[in-house]
Formats: structure tokens, sequence, C-alpha cells
């Protein structure tokens, strides 16, 4: 599953011997631009090599995503023995994740953990009026928004368009959540609604009243957004 490709550094493409005594060039040809090898793993890039003559491979986030930063790291007594290890690490990880799910008992949606959310919420685009609702909701916190509030935070016209746009965003971080790595981790839900946030109900009639954001994507916001 995952594809690998050798990465020099800028200048390793041109003569960076040019111009050296005989002597100093022999030297540095014994030390040269150390070499990246570049892979996939599910949703993550891989870079390997060697580093202090260890060998070493970590995990960053995959291009196109705007996230920065190591996600994991695994040494080894060879390059691919790293690899593996760094494989295993994240697919353990994973599956930690998933169990460590809980379920809304307001719509039966598995919720990812506060890790996991801040990870998608860095990794996906969102336009500012998505910033603007999943802020006002965080801030919200168990009293929720009405639909009328929620629609005003990101400045739309009418409800619906508000309530759609929210489940866009939950379709988007379950989409990116249900990315492939070694696992078979299901998707968290086909409602993109219920990822963000759920309706409590009324006390007299049971009718829906306030969007309620899940308190670990309250916390993910306000570390992430």
């Amino acid at each position: 599953m995952s594809n690998y490709t050798a990465s020099n550094r800028s200048d390793a493409g041109r003569d960076v011997f040019k111009g050296m005594s005989k002597s100093k060039a022999k030297a540095a040809k014994k030390d040269p631009f150390p070499e990246i090898r570049l892979g996939e793993h599910g949703r993550y890039q891989i870079k390997s090599g060697k580093l202090s003559g260890a060998f070493v491979a970590r995990a960053f986030p995959k291009p196109p995503s705007k996230a920065r930063g190591l996600i994991a790291e695994a040494t080894g007594a060879t390059e691919d023995a790293a690899i593996i290890a760094l494989h295993e690490a994240l697919d353990a990880r994973q599956d930690r994740r998933t169990k460590d799910r809980r379920t809304d008992p307001h719509t039966g949606t598995s919720v990812p953990g506060t890790e996991e959310y801040a990870e998608a919420l860095s990794a996906v685009s969102l336009t500012r009026p998505q910033r603007a609702m999943l802020l006002a909701l965080s801030l919200a916190e168990a009293d929720g928004l009405p639909e009328v509030k929620l629609a005003f935070a990101g400045s739309y016209k009418s409800a619906a368009s508000a309530t759609r746009t929210l489940g866009t965003v939950g379709r988007m971080i379950d989409g990116y959540l249900s990315s492939e790595t070694g696992t078979t981790a299901p998707s968290t839900t086909a409602d993109g609604n219920a990822l963000i946030a759920y309706r409590a109900l009324s006390d007299q009639d049971e009718t829906p009243q306030n969007w309620v954001m899940h308190p670990e994507l309250c916390a993910a916001v306000r570390t992430a957004l």
C-alpha cells in the first residue's frame, strides 16, 4: 500500500565538489548529502533515511494538507525496518483511537476523541463561515445555539443553509478520519451534522431545539482553530 521514491536535497543534482582541492573533494564524497526516501501510509506522508548514524522513519500530514508538524516517529536496524515499525505504530494508534470513541446517546453516532478532531481540523480546508459557526458552537458549550443564531454566526440568511454547511464540515472531518491506514476503521457516520453536534429536545413537546456541539469537538476547536 505504501509507495516510495528517492529525493535528495535541492543542490544534490549539481556538482557540489566543483572548485574543491582533490583532498577536500575526496573527504566530502565520504559524507554526501543524506538521501530522503518518500512514501505514504494512508493519510500520512512518510520520510525516512539515516540520521546521526540511525535509521529513522517519520510521519507527517500528507499534502495537500496545510497541517504541519511531526505525527509519529520510529527507528530500526535498517531503513525498511524503521518504516515497518512506523506503519505498525500508526495502525496501533488508529486502533486505539477507534476503540476509545464513545457513542452519542442522542444520535447513536460514534464520536471521535479530541485528539482525532484536532488532527482533522488542522488538515481540512474550512471557509470563514464554517470556522465562525464552529467557534460559536464551541463557545456555547452545553447550552448550544438555536438555528437562527447559528446562521447569524456564519452570516447565512437561512437556517437551512447553515445546517447544510455544518453537515459539509462533518463530512469533511469524517472523510479525513476514515482515510485508509493499515486498518479498516469504519466511517464514523453518514450524517455530517451528527459528527459536529446534536439537537437538544424540548422538555415539553420533544421538538428539536438548540444545536449542541460534542464536548470533544469543543475542546479541539479551541486548540486547532
